[in-house]
């Protein structure tokens, strides 16, 4: 995805790596390839490496970030194979800022895109809405249960590739914080931005709260 034009001039550039903290919820799926191929969104150079699909929805409350605060959704369809070796990839990510949308496609070169983010918390529970254009389409109840317990990428590693301008970008994020199962529902989805997972069940949804997360510089391979 190439940066538009008209956010190339007003976005200043915030080099990686990145520091940041936040909460949000991971929900962990295992698609079908059917599913992946019709509602995967996947680019042409994940369509040619797609090879199972161990893949996550995350929803993310960045409370501190070198661009400031933002919400984000973001869809992994699965692993993809380059020289021999699998990666995670994203093929659907939407951010509620400018400066996040400019900085990670040129940084690390996530396809993001700009849409509005209605996140409304109470004890234990929060309710998610994603706008663009004007149409909703994404939209989610989700309750925290217990019991608490840590989480990190030591245990569980996410190594991303992505693609820009022709580079293919690894990144291999890293993260600590506190986890609880959770449960979502009153799921609403539009499937002409984002995959229909009313067709499918997470097989588990975790909220993850009081995070640290480091973006590193990625390599090119």
């Amino acid at each position: 995805m190439e940066i538009p034009d008209s956010l190339k001039s007003e976005i200043q550039i915030s080099l990686p790596p990145w520091q940041l903290t936040g909460s949000g919820y991971i929900l962990i799926y295992r698609f079908t390839k059917e599913f992946i191929a019709a509602h995967g969104f996947l680019s042409d150079f994940q369509k040619e490496n797609f090879q199972s699909g161990w893949g996550a929805v995350m929803l993310v409350d960045y409370q501190t970030s070198p661009v400031g605060p933002y919400y984000e959704l973001l869809f992994i369809p699965g692993l993809f194979s380059f020289k021999k070796k699998k990666f995670f990839s994203i093929s659907k990510i939407y951010v509620s800022s400018h400066a996040s949308v400019v900085n990670g496609i040129k940084n690390w070169g996530i396809p993001k895109e700009l849409a509005n983010f209605h996140w409304i918390k109470k004890l234990n529970e929060d309710h998610i809405e994603v706008i663009k254009e004007g149409h909703s389409f994404f939209a989610a109840h989700f309750t925290k249960q217990w019991p608490h317990f840590p989480i990190s990428t030591w245990l569980f590693p996410l190594t991303l590739i992505q693609q820009h301008t022709n580079q293919r970008m690894l990144t291999q994020p890293r993260s600590k914080g506190t986890a609880s199962f959770a449960k979502i529902s009153n799921l609403k989805i539009n499937p002409i931005y984002f995959p229909d997972l009313s067709q499918v069940k997470p097989l588990i949804t975790l909220k993850v709260e009081d995070f640290r997360m480091e973006f590193p510089h990625p390599s090119v391979i």
